[in-house]
């Protein structure tokens, strides 16, 4: 790694890869291995275990490469597998949910260490028309398991069997001086993103090679348990209307009601009476100023 000092360390992309480059280096893990070439800063080669048993890929050991952008970790590296592992296509690129193909998922506090946790716990998972993807027969994933730790990269000059080994003393080594460290787990949000994302691509059983996909059960067994789905409450939707102004209504118009006839017939009598009386009363006084003057 002698060239990586010919690098401008100010930059923050290049102090984030050659931090994440150390910690590889000296906290390594005996499931996984990745470190940069000496020619080139923004590709790494990594080495991981297949998942145990019973899982098919168990003893096996593949090989592949990281290409990291010129923005990471603000965007995500890309990754292709080179040995043949009857789960992912060899030399293409993957579609995972930490890959460049799902940028909306990455979160730049993921790294390289975070993706090849994921990536070995994804290996268990069906392909569902995944993009780089494959369908293989159990027997088939077995045999090539027992075959890839003879692999040998051309870059790397090395065997696959022979990169795990010294992972493994180095681990050795260190758990004998500072004890056991905690085995890493692949965040839960990654899980459940790489669980929506198959999901997706599996409808139908079509293949998808677009990303931005969601929800999907073949991976009930690898991600953690979905919580338990709650009924919903229907809530009644009622819509508010302005109440209309009450309208005035025009008061009725009293009226006597019509005296029954018998009444105005014994009525009748007492008016005529009461004009008798009246011309009675001037023709009294009429005679009475007449003889006056006479």
């Amino acid at each position: 790694m002698s060239t990586r000092g010919q690098f401008n360390t100010k930059n923050p992309t290049i102090k984030r890869i050659l931090k994440e480059a150390s910690e590889l280096s000296v906290s390594p893990s005996s499931d996984y291995h990745a470190e940069p070439l000496e020619t080139n800063l923004f590709e790494w080669h990594f080495t991981i275990r297949g998942p145990p048993e019973p899982s098919p890929y168990a003893g096996g050991i593949y090989h592949g490469r990281i290409v990291l952008p010129s923005t990471y970790p603000l965007r995500p590296p890309s990754f292709r597998f080179l040995t043949p592992t009857g789960r992912f296509e060899v030399n293409r690129e993957i579609c995972l949910s930490i890959s460049g193909h799902h940028e909306e998922t990455w979160q730049p506090a993921w790294g390289v260490r975070t993706a090849l946790v994921a990536i070995r716990s994804f290996m268990d998972t069906d392909a569902k028309g995944q993009l780089g993807g494959i369908e293989c027969s159990r027997e088939a994933r077995e045999r090539m398991a027992k075959d890839s730790g003879a692999w040998k990269c051309a870059s790397c000059a090395k065997s696959n069997a022979d990169i795990m080994q010294e992972r493994e003393e180095l681990v050795k080594e260190i758990e004998e001086k500072e004890g056991k460290r905690k085995d890493d787990e692949v965040p839960e949000e990654l899980r459940l993103a790489y669980r929506d994302e198959l999901g997706k691509e599996g409808q139908d059983d079509k293949p998808v090679d677009k990303g931005k996909q969601r929800a999907v059960e073949s991976l009930a067994e690898v991600a953690s348990p979905a919580a338990p789905s709650v009924p919903t409450a229907t809530v009644p939707v009622t819509t508010q209307t302005r109440p209309t102004p009450a309208v005035p209504t025009a008061r009725p118009t009293r009226t006597r009601p019509a005296p029954p006839l018998q009444q105005v017939a014994q009525r009748s009598p007492d008016l005529a009476w009461i004009d008798t009386c009246i011309y009675g009363v001037v023709a009294a006084l009429l005679f009475m100023v007449l003889k006056r003057f006479v």
